[in-house]
């Protein structure tokens, strides 16, 4: 079974690194998060013709990359839970379940995927809610223990809904490595974590995970700042990223994953991926 699991791993991560593209954002249900995501056939033509590592997909949209004939196409990775806590108004319960209860890990199977993902909320004042994450991700691991399918788990440490308009990312180091490593005590295989407010935290969290650890890329902003960041989160530990917004909305998403890319793989400085996207949009 270790072996099997291995053969999937080794399709999601190039030599231990990973860029993967984030697309499944329309489980939760929120507006704001489908801008540049209408029409998901050209966005799957686009992302493919990028050349990511792999492309994160819920079940109803994982066949436009999977029917496709490519060999070489992006590994799937495949969301299995859904819920309320990104919604910009706050709801009397939050929830986050099984798309499907009864066997929640086949449908990947059957996909192909490379690898299954299930958040780990952790927000101010909804214990149920944590409680239910931690239910989900028992269910899901018994399961790809029994189909050898790596789990990825998303610890969210969020601030609260009043800070900023939305339930949005703490950042507090302490809280983010405690809940990294409870993803890792509950078995994950690879950690898809929220970077630290002070990027030079994150080697705390590559140490509490003691796995493949993927940074979070979170809402759209200055394509720049992102570069900085991620060659610093890098430089600590990560093995890779999971960005979405901050490559489906940019005009040229074929560019910035090239840049990204670079980086993960090769080495890149921010200043290096800078150029090579504005080369390519040129």
């Amino acid at each position: 079974m270790l072996e099997k699991k291995q053969a999937r791993l080794n399709r999601l991560l190039q030599n231990g690194r990973c860029l993967d593209i984030a697309v499944d954002h329309g489980v939760c249900n929120e507006p704001s998060f489908l801008s540049g995501l209408e029409d998901m056939p050209r966005v799957m033509e686009q992302l493919v013709a990028a050349g990511p590592d792999a492309i994160q997909l819920n079940l109803g949209q994982a066949d436009l990359l999977q029917h496709r004939p490519e060999r070489s196409k992006p590994a799937l990775v495949m969301r299995l839970d859904m819920g309320n806590p990104y919604n910009a108004e706050v709801h009397r319960v939050m929830w986050a379940v099984l798309q499907n209860e009864h066997d929640p890990v086949l449908p990947a199977v059957q996909m192909d995927a490379a690898c299954v993902v299930v958040n780990l909320f952790m927000l101010p004042g909804e214990p149920d809610l944590f409680r239910q994450c931690v239910q989900n991700i028992a269910r899901v691991r018994a399961d790809c223990d029994r189909y050898a399918m790596p789990l990825m788990i998303e610890p969210l440490v969020m601030a609260p809904n009043s800070a900023r308009g939305g339930y949005m990312v703490d950042g507090d180091a302490e809280k983010i490595v405690t809940l990294v490593r409870l993803a890792r005590e509950m078995g994950a295989d690879i950690v898809k974590a929220d970077p630290t407010a002070d990027p030079t935290d994150f080697h705390r969290v590559v140490q509490a995970a003691r796995c493949p650890v993927l940074v979070r890329g979170g809402g759209k902003e200055d394509l720049k700042q992102v570069f900085e960041r991620s060659r610093v989160l890098l430089d600590q530990g990560a093995n890779g990223m999971v960005y979405g917004r901050n490559v489906y909305q940019h005009r040229n998403p074929a560019a910035v994953v090239q840049a990204l890319m670079a980086m993960i793989h090769r080495g890149a400085s921010a200043q290096a991926a800078w150029d090579l996207y504005e080369t390519a949009t040129a």
